[in-house]
């Protein structure tokens, strides 16, 4: 349970004063539904007045505070200009106030021949002297405008001074809390104490002090939290799975693993044969062979009479990795079943009935096979690709689907940088699959503008005609009226009029899984020559045969999507080649990552400059979930802090007494702050 001391920080954000139903909802437009959310709402920036008993040319340009009597109100005639109301300060200058909508709200604020306290940024327009949209008060009533005031993020409906009006009080609920750092670090870093750290960060926005303190808490949450769950997971006990090698010998492969495959697999059964439950992340390059890896483990797994579960991030992935353990495991006598969210009725049930009596070995599905009603006889192997954020939570609830926790291998699609490692999986030993299979030539990477359209297209066709294939990947279009889908349907239409129905075929997230199926299986077995698509072709599909990949809109996918997207020709005999399509006005960030991906195939490499241009949120192709996403904490704290803070957590654990020791209590007490509770109630439960 949550500590008592921390309940006025999560109380909904109507305890603050004058927070109503209203209000409330314009701030859950900023995610601001609690206090605490309030008291994590930093200020970006300040703006600094100066108070002046006149207007001077001096002036012009800053933000300045004067006292000012309104002498006349001018209204658009058309209702559609601005209003004007004019004043003159104490030396007799007139200064005109404008505002371009709520006139209403000016008159009552400025009645004619009453001073009145006028802010906001003096400007010079034409002959005259004007302020846009000042902040007005009243003499002698109310809080006079501050000479330095922090600025907010803000939403329409939301002033500034209200929103630091409410962080004001949201501070006032914030108890003084023990302190959990180690205290040779905190001198070292010369950083106040929570609270203190917090009313800097919010007085001066450019305390980069109190922001790192703040950051480093919720870096340290984040490690504790990972440590914890590590120690549970070592502590519990598991069904060793030595297996005999005997099904892996038998797979008939049409070439020969690589050195860094079979290393990893050498990982992976010594982690299987052991009594405590296998926690590890495999990363490799696209086309690394990830897969075959995998399928060596799972058969480890049902050698030793337990049941593996391969979850893939997509239905186009899991019913194509489903049809290729069925060719390679049906000689072997291993059943293999598919789960998704289609599977209904009597196919869902007889799968099911499969799980519970042990006839199925391996089963392939979304995330539908980690369902609550979805029971193992026996799971002792569960292999994730993480490409679609399988999270610290989900991990946890693996943990409850068998009588022993089932070994876990997660694997990712995309490589991730290693601060990433750190702070995701830092429960979890990592291995590298660092080397291609033979016969993998790079893939040619070549940036064309749009305007060249119809010279792709040609070229398209040429391909096209000699027995070729290609994908067109068509970009999300976000914030219109038109959608992903809409992009790809306009463009197969195009490329129908010129190739004809029966050799382009589309893809797209808003179709049924089976006529995405269908299409796939016809792309697949060469009846088409392009597939158009939208990002769902991301992960994973493999037809060999294509050979050039074009992306169109190519600056506005992230770079680990572009690497994965890349990643889907090259897999044939035939060179193969991508084609970023770019658009006429590309940002600097843009023009970075396009230049990135034309310079290198290293995945590695691509994943620590996707970090650094575009920080942790979108590194694994999706947004980042609840649990791992930082408030304050930025990519190059991450880097700097979490070393830092592992080796802090590592302390408290290993030397000061862990959760029960002096510290401990105010470490978890930052762990419910963070709500990183599922840590406690897991050390509870183990």
């Amino acid at each position: 349970m949550r500590p008592d001391v921390l309940n006025p920080l999560f109380a909904e954000v109507e305890a603050l004063k004058g927070v109503g139903p209203q209000v409330a909802k314009t701030l859950k437009r900023l995610d601001l539904t609690r206090v605490v959310d309030v008291l994590y709402h930093l200020p970006t920036g300040a703006i600094e007045r100066i108070q002046a008993p006149a207007a001077s040319a001096a002036l012009l340009g800053r933000n300045v505070i004067l006292e000012l009597t309104p002498f006349e109100m001018r209204e658009s005639r058309s209702g559609r200009g601005p209003m004007r109301v004019f004043a003159t300060d104490a030396d007799g200058n007139a200064i005109s106030l404008i505002y371009f909508n709520n006139p209403g709200w000016a008159k009552r604020q400025l009645p004619m021949g009453q001073k009145r306290i006028v802010s906001g940024k003096l400007e010079a327009y034409g002959d005259e002297w004007q302020i846009i949209h000042p902040e007005i008060a009243e003499p002698g009533k109310g809080p006079a405008p501050a000479l330095r005031e922090p600025v907010y993020p803000l939403t329409e409906g939301l002033t500034n001074r209200r929103l630091g009006e409410l962080a004001r009080e949201a501070l006032e609920r914030a108890p003084e809390l023990a302190e959990w750092i180690e205290s040779n670090l905190l001198s070292r870093e010369t950083w106040r104490n929570w609270r203190g750290a917090l009313a800097e960060a919010h007085r001066e926005p450019g305390s980069d002090e109190a922001r790192r303190r703040l950051a480093y808490d919720e870096i340290f949450a984040n490690q504790l939290a990972l440590l914890l769950l590590r120690q549970s997971q070592r502590r519990r006990r598991t069904v060793s799975l030595a297996g005999t090698g005997e099904l892996g010998r038998k797979l008939a492969l049409p070439y020969q693993l690589t050195d860094a495959q079979r290393r990893v697999i050498r990982d992976i059964r010594g982690d299987l044969a052991q009594l405590t439950p296998m926690l590890r992340l495999l990363q490799g390059d696209v086309g690394s062979g990830k897969t075959l890896v995998a399928l060596f483990s799972m058969l480890t797994a049902v050698e030793s009479g337990a049941q593996a579960a391969l979850l893939a991030p997509t239905e186009i992935l899991a019913r194509q990795h489903h049809s290729t353990l069925l060719g390679q495991l049906d000689s072997l006598g291993v059943r293999v079943a598919i789960l998704t969210g289609r599977e209904k009725g009597k196919a869902r049930d007889s799968v099911l009935m499969g799980l519970a009596d042990g006839s199925i070995d391996i089963l392939v599905g979304t995330h539908a096979i980690f369902q609550e009603k979805v029971g193992y006889k026996n799971l002792g192997l569960a292999v994730i690709d993480e490409q679609h954020r399988f999270g610290v939570s989900q991990r946890l609830l693996l943990t409850s689907k068998a009588e022993y926790p089932p070994h876990l291998l997660v694997m990712t699609a995309t490589p991730i940088p290693r601060t990433l490692t750190l702070t995701q999986y830092g429960e979890m030993d990592v291995s590298r699959i660092d080397e291609m299979p033979p016969g993998r030539t790079p893939v040619e990477t070549r940036v064309i503008s749009e305007e060249k359209l119809a010279d792709v297209i040609n070229g398209l066709g040429r391909l096209i005609s000699g027995g070729g294939q290609a994908y067109w990947v068509c970009p999300l279009v976000e914030e219109s009226e038109k959608s992903d889908a809409s992009a790809a349907e306009e463009r197969a239409r195009v490329l129908k009029l010129r190739f004809g129905d029966d050799k382009v075929g589309l893809v797209h997230g808003r179709m049924k899984g089976p006529e995405k199926d269908a299409v796939m299986a016809r792309f697949a077995g060469g009846e088409l020559g392009v597939l158009v698509a939208t990002t769902v072709i991301e992960v994973g599909v493999d037809v060999p045969n294509a050979t050039l990949m074009i992306v169109e809109g190519a600056e506005r996918f992230g770079l680990a999507q572009l690497h994965q997207l890349r990643g889907r020709v090259g897999r044939g005999e035939g060179k193969s080649t991508c084609l970023l399509l770019r658009g006429p006005n590309l940002t600097e960030v843009g023009r970075a990552r396009l230049s990135l991906m034309r310079e290198t195939n290293d995945g590695f490499r691509i994943a620590e400059e996707d970090l650094r241009l575009r920080g942790p949120g979108e590194i694994l192709g999706t947004r980042q979930s609840g649990e791992e996403a930082f408030r304050v904490a930025t990519p190059q704290d991450v880097e700097q802090l979490a070393p830092i803070a592992q080796s802090d957590a590592l302390l408290l654990l290993d030397r000061d007494g862990g959760l029960k020791g002096q510290r401990g209590q105010a470490a978890r007490i930052c762990l419910y702050l963070f709500e990183r509770d599922q840590a406690i109630e897991l050390i509870r439960s183990g």
